[in-house]
């Protein structure tokens, strides 16, 4: 089944590329955007965001303000901080309350859009051969392993490519880490020496 050998391919990338990057970052990521979009949320983190401002603002009016010399003063911006505090905590505790439920929505999402589904794909097609081997082109034995645990002999089946891939994906992804990260140390090391020689150079002449 070209589909399904496919599918289960692009469920595997998908998993490497979440564990790659972090599943935290990429909840960071969607929630940043999230509260970017016109929904009760995002009025609230505004809210939020303006009222941690007033917050701040009116803490440095206090501490500009002597309690001694100028009491009234000091006095009601003292209640004018109390209160935007307080109401700062209020939609502060909202807004936690609302990602701890994006959060668990989006954990969810992510786990039945990939190893949800995987599993679930494991199970349905578990006596479905993936791709059908030429026959008498390996021992029977071995056969019998790659049509493990339910396929028919003779073919692969969904777990033995499933975690093919899997092992395939990993290796591409670290080989490809590790030229990208053996590229580009040369630069940051030619940079560094360039850094290095400026400073040298600057020190020299105030030696001079």
């Amino acid at each position: 089944m070209p589909s399904l050998l496919i599918t289960v391919l692009f469920l595997n990338i998908a998993i490497y590329v979440i564990n790659t990057i972090g599943a935290a970052t990429i909840d960071s990521l969607l929630w940043l955007l999230y509260i970017k979009l016109p929904t009760g949320t995002s009025h609230i983190a505004r809210e939020q965001r303006r009222l941690k401002l007033d917050v701040v603002q009116l803490k440095r009016e206090m501490n500009a303000t002597s309690s001694q010399d100028e009491f009234a003063k000091w006095a009601k911006l003292r209640r004018r901080h109390d209160k935007a505090l307080e109401a700062y905590e209020a939609k502060n505790d909202q807004l936690t309350q609302s990602k701890s439920s994006f959060d668990m929505t989006i954990k969810s999402v992510r786990w039945a859009a990939t190893s949800g589904l995987m599993l679930f794909l494991q199970f349905w097609f578990s006596k479905t051969p993936i791709f059908t081997l030429p026959p008498g082109w390996i021992p029977w034995q071995v056969e019998w392993v790659l049509s493990f645990p339910r396929a028919p002999i003779g073919t692969v089946s969904i777990q033995i490519w499933g975690g093919a891939c899997a092992t395939v994906v990993a290796l591409v992804g670290d080989a490809m880490g590790a030229t990208v990260g053996y590229v580009s140390g040369p630069k940051k090391e030619r940079e560094g020496i360039k850094v290095e020689t400026r400073v040298g150079e600057k020190e020299g002449k105030k030696g001079q």
